[in-house]
């Protein structure tokens, strides 16, 4: 096996499952059980609700739990994560069911899984660490708002009306309410949403979601209400797996919409991984393996009918808050929601709509962490910006262009506050040895500019403009030795300040250039013009020499003021000189 070959098959090795997550399974399997039961629990109506709101169907969403999440907790980076649809991914998905039909939406979720798995290769995943805090937070802010408002529909108990914008389908579902009000599924949905609120308050292990969907159901069973429509019927296992839907002549098209649920789905799944280990000791998630575990469970998902999944912030903090310790428990999760496929359908299907809508609007909810939101917003504007941009794009354009718009807003900003920090400031001269006259004949003639901090594009026209508009001086001298970086535009705005200087008549010095800004300025021709004569200063005192030496030649600074090295004394005689012979 060659070199090559040998470092493609140590990476492929590297992102499979090993002797230590079996060992993680042993330590405590009775405790991992009963969190994947809990987790189950909590996750039926979400996945049920999350497979109406995506438009595939409530069967589109057990079967993503039951498929993409035993997959991604087999193959996952992480042993606490908890994957399936989601309300993210919803958001996203609702148009593109919209253009392009139910099997458009499985090919794109295909797509996305060989995109992920690419990117597994690639190890893109420790890029997740780049994005700032408060794109974070804007971006949960916005998924929270419109994963609330896709619920208005349902909740009202009116058709859900046509359209790809989340805010023109809730005004249209507002408006077909006001003519024809359906208090029955108001009265479910607010119900349900208030006893999960309540209930979190009052126990929080307890996962009153299924409790008050249970409620819901026998009471509009029992009370014959009519008007709370339920799911329907529910096919009783899950489907063959089929490739029927894959249309190649659809890929080129449907190749932006792959593009926009993989990163949504990395940027997700990374960020619930991250959350989970914030919860834990010890527990630490391998990005690049979760990245390949769910590009597999992407992959896998569609042939069953299923929708993208990601990892679920929520599920996930339950599993954790119920004392999982390996992924046996998501294991558990996806495999007690299979046998609810397999023996409960007819019970399920039973389930009024504006139950399952109450507990994605109470979820919305929570997923608001007001404590926060107000903790960014309090520490700078530039925090605040971002943040509120983020939410605002996430409502009203699209989830990945949110994030791309908080990252080059949070990039610009950063830039802007990086490029505040670099600074010219003029420096006295030393006076060494010097004279207090010869140093004023010094200061007349000669400047020492202290170049601090980065020279780069974002800060570089500054120095342009300062550096310029010296005047009456002979020689400047540049320190160097504080620029920290340096880029191709810095060195030419700095290559055009010292041409215009020099054109003027005025020399040019630069001390302590380092070895990687010597490259960039050779690159662009700064370097001879900062070098007269090749010859290169280290130290700031060698430029000012180079300096006194300029002007006598040029008979600006006269030899006679220049003062003469001191005689030396005469050698004391020895003491056996001294002593007569």
């Amino acid at each position: 096996m060659t070199s090559g070959a040998r470092r493609v098959w140590t990476r492929i090795t590297s992102l499979l499952p090993g002797h230590d997550d079996l060992a993680d399974v042993r330590r405590d399997p009775r405790r991992d059980l009963l969190a994947g039961l809990t987790v189950a629990i909590v996750a039926l109506p979400l996945a049920l609700g999350f497979g109406v709101s995506s438009g595939l169907g409530a069967e589109a969403g057990l079967a993503t739990a039951v498929v993409a999440g035993s997959l991604a907790a087999v193959f996952g980076g992480s042993n606490l994560q908890v994957s399936g649809p989601t309300g993210a991914m919803t958001v996203v998905l609702v148009p593109i069911v919209g253009t392009y039909g139910p099997t458009g939406v499985l090919t794109v979720g295909l797509m996305a899984g060989v995109l992920l798995v690419a990117l597994a290769a690639m190890r893109a995943g420790k890029y997740m660490q780049y994005v700032p805090a408060p794109v974070v937070e804007g971006f949960t802010l916005g998924i929270a708002c419109v994963i609330g408002l896709q619920q208005i529909p349902n909740a009202l108990g009116v058709t859900k009306p046509e359209g790809d914008r989340v805010l023109v389908v809730t005004w249209r579902a507002v408006e077909e309410f006001a003519h024809s009000p359906n208090w029955t599924a108001v009265g479910l949905a607010v119900a349900v949403a208030a006893v999960m609120l309540a209930g979190a308050r009052w126990r929080p292990t307890v996962p009153f979601s299924i409790v008050a969907v249970i409620a819901a159901t026998v009471v509009a069973q029992l009370a014959h209400l009519d008007a709370a429509q339920p799911i329907g019927d529910l096919p009783s296992g899950l489907p063959a797996p089929t490739l029927a839907f894959l249309d190649p002549g659809a890929l080129g098209s449907l190749l932006g919409p792959a593009v926009a649920v993989a990163a949504l789905a990395a940027l997700e799944s990374l960020l619930s991984a991250s959350v989970a280990d914030g919860m834990t000791v010890g527990q630490r998630h391998d990005p690049d393996r979760e990245l390949f575990g769910q590009g597999l469970a992407n992959i896998a998902s569609p042939l069953f009918g299923g929708v993208p999944a990601t990892g679920a912030i929520a599920r996930t903090a339950v599993n954790v808050r119920t004392g999982a310790t390996s992924r046996l428990a998501s294991l558990t999760h996806a495999a007690v929601l299979a046998v609810i496929v397999f023996a409960a359908a007819p019970l399920v299907s039973t389930i009024p709509l504006a139950a399952l809508a109450g507990v994605l609007l109470a979820t919305a909810i929570r997923m608001v962490e007001v404590g926060s939101l107000r903790a960014m917003a309090r520490a700078t504007r530039s925090d605040a910006l971002i943040l509120v941009l983020t939410a605002v794009a996430t409502l009203t354009l699209d989830l990945v262009y949110a994030v791309i718009i908080g990252l080059v807003v949070a990039g610009a900003l950063a830039l802007r506050a990086v490029a505040q920090q670099a600074r010219l400031d003029q420096v006295p001269l030393d006076r060494g040895d010097h004279t207090a006259e010869e140093h004023a004949l010094l200061a007349e003639h000669i400047v020492a500019y202290r170049l601090d901090g980065p020279l780069f594009f974002a800060a570089a026209h500054r120095f342009l403009l300062e550096l310029t508009e010296v005047a009456d001086v002979r020689v400047i001298v540049l320190r160097m030795a504080r620029v920290s970086t340096m880029d191709a535009t810095g060195a030419l705005v700095l290559k055009d300040a010292v041409e215009k200087l020099t054109r003027r008549g005025i020399l040019v010095l630069a001390s302590g250039i380092r070895p990687g800004q010597r490259q960039v300025l050779d690159s662009v021709g700064a370097l001879e013009l900062l070098q007269p004569d090749g010859r290169e200063y280290v130290t700031t005192p060698e430029a000012i020499r180079a300096a006194r030496d300029h002007l006598e030649l040029t008979g600006i600074l006269s030899a006679d003021t220049v003062p003469q090295q001191p005689a030396p004394k005469p050698a004391l005689p020895s003491k056996s000189q001294e002593e007569p012979a």
